[in-house]
């Protein structure tokens, strides 16, 4: 099989037939009517990239595009790389689309699959793969290069990863240890638990081996130092009977995540000579999971809490397609994707962003705006519990001055909070109705290093015709709605860069249907 896939354009009288009997599953008439185009020869040569001299996948080279395709089955229907290996051999559909009806089994193997989607990955081609059914749906659609006006926004994704508390993370990092080192050894891992002193990895869970009052906070206490005693002596018993083994790989990092979750999640207890307890408070940037490290604590609300990623997406707001997407850990701010979502329109003419005002601190705006882009959106609420707020007073940044609403003036800067002098606040007639600062402190104004910008949004918000143009903002909502329906709220993979390739994949699907929808109307 060459690594060049050629499928024949039009339908077979086979293909025909299924095709009639395919009406609810639109998307499999649209792949095979389409596929030579959205796997045209200049992408089938990007993709072949990938790989060396040797064949993609197997003995025998199946070609790139032919598994490109199979990925974006996979997102459209839900199917791991088993079950695609058993739809490719047993669907008519998948056979149509794959162009395999007259072969005896599945063109590729589970392992296949896998190794492909890995080089995808490593060569960033899951943008790509994006990038293209963007370009198929404006080539569909009749739109060329124009201006481009997007918008941004975000949703949660939990992580697969078990999230655990501070006696299981220990654990089960102390377990992985052990069980690393007992392949090193050849020995069961029960034995090396035993030998290196920590008998707890043997017991049914580390809490059950711990065997205490979990009611009792002395008893915790007591039981977090035993853990770590045990943990510090496995490190150690390493140290003598694998020493060169501890500075290598996977050991070396499975012993510096152990480590490390000791010293975020306990500290020494005041109360006990060398005895450790739980940390109060959460440590800055804990990790919450040892089979995922990279997921965090995060919030969608003061009440709702996330374990995991946040997905976002850069979508265009005329033609509703996804052009870029990113994800970052659950506690990161909106404006870390910023870069590269902004990398999505590269090549791109924008002249509008829509974005949700967690995109807001993003350094990257204030370049945007001196582009002449015009951003879009609702400021932040100004509260001060019924008194007066900083919309109540004259901020001249020209001057760098701001009078208060009984006519003091100070000198402001960007970036800096000012405070009126006391002795005009303190017998200041308007002082219930500014402050409830004590006597001797006066108002505080906090200028913001983008201030001009602010009172601009500001400003539009009072402006009707504003207002309805920022509520454009609800498709790119929509679309991250949309996407939460088809890939689920939590994350088919372990670590960032894998769930962002199954948020690519996902929204490449959701592009193809927009395509089918552009092509209909034009």
């Amino acid at each position: 099989m060459s690594t060049h896939w050629n499928p024949p354009i039009e339908p077979s009288p086979r293909e025909q037939k299924i095709l009639s009997r395919s009406k609810a599953k639109k998307l499999y008439a649209f792949l095979r009517a389409h596929r030579h185009e959205l796997f045209d020869e200049a992408f089938q040569q990007e993709l072949s990239s990938m790989y060396g001299p040797q064949a993609p996948g197997g003995s025998e080279a199946v070609p790139p595009a032919l598994l490109a395709m199979v990925t974006i089955l996979q997102a459209a229907f839900h199917v791991s790389d088993a079950d695609a290996v058993e739809e490719a051999d047993n669907d008519r559909r998948w056979q149509m689309v794959l162009d395999c009806l007259d072969h005896d089994g599945a063109p590729f193997s589970q392992g296949t699959l896998y190794n492909f989607r890995q080089r995808l990955i490593e060569h960033d081609m899951d943008r790509r793969l994006l990038d293209r059914t963007v370009e198929l749906a404006r080539k569909l659609g009749g739109f060329g290069h124009r201006n481009l006006r997007a918008a941004f926004d975000a949703s949660p994704l939990f992580g697969a990863g078990r999230v655990e508390d501070t006696f299981n993370l220990i654990g089960h990092a102390a377990r992985e240890v052990v069980r690393t080192a007992a392949q090193r050894l050849a020995v069961p891992v029960e034995q090396v638990a035993q030998r290196a002193g920590i008998p707890v990895l043997n017991a049914s869970s580390i809490k059950a081996g711990l065997d205490i009052n979990w009611d009792d906070p002395n008893a915790r206490t007591e039981a977090l130092t035993e853990l770590v005693r045990q943990v510090d002596s496995l490190a150690l018993w390493l140290a003598q009977e694998l020493a060169e083994s501890v500075e290598q790989p996977p050991l070396k990092e499975q012993l510096q995540t152990m480590r490390r979750l000791i010293a975020q999640d306990t500290e020494p207890d005041p109360g006990g000579l060398s005895k450790r307890r739980v940390r109060e408070g959460v440590a800055k940037e804990r990790q919450i999971s040892v089979r995922d490290p990279e997921m965090r604590h995060g919030r969608k609300s003061k009440s709702s809490r996330v374990d995991g990623y946040k997905r976002h997406l850069a979508i265009d707001l005329d033609l509703r397609l996804i052009l870029g997407a990113a994800v970052t850990s659950a506690n990161r701010p909106e404006a870390e994707a910023m870069p590269e979502l902004l990398e999505a329109l590269s090549n791109e003419q924008l002249v509008e962003l829509l974005i949700d005002r967690g995109y807001l601190s993003a350094a990257e705006i204030e370049t945007l705006r001196r582009n002449g882009v015009v951003v879009r959106c609702k400021p932040f609420p100004l509260r001060n519990r019924g008194r007066f707020t900083k919309a109540d007073f004259a901020v001249d940044l020209e001057a760098r001055t701001a009078t208060c609403p009984n006519g003091i003036v100070v000198g402001i800067e960007p970036g800096r909070t000012v405070h009126f002098p006391p002795h005009s606040c303190d017998p200041c007639p308007l002082r219930a109705s500014c402050t409830t600062t004590r006597l001797g402190t006066g108002r505080s104004l906090t200028i913001h290093t983008q201030e001009a910008f602010h009172q601009d949004l500001r400003a539009a918000h009072s402006d009707p015709a504003a207002r309805r143009a920022l509520r454009e903002r609800t498709h790119v909502e929509h679309s991250l709605a949309h996407l939460g329906q088809s890939q689920g709220r939590r994350g088919r993979y372990l670590g960032r860069r894998k769930n962002l390739f199954d948020v690519r994949r996902h929204a490449a699907v959701a592009n193809l249907h927009t395509a089918a929808r552009l092509l209909k109307a034009a």
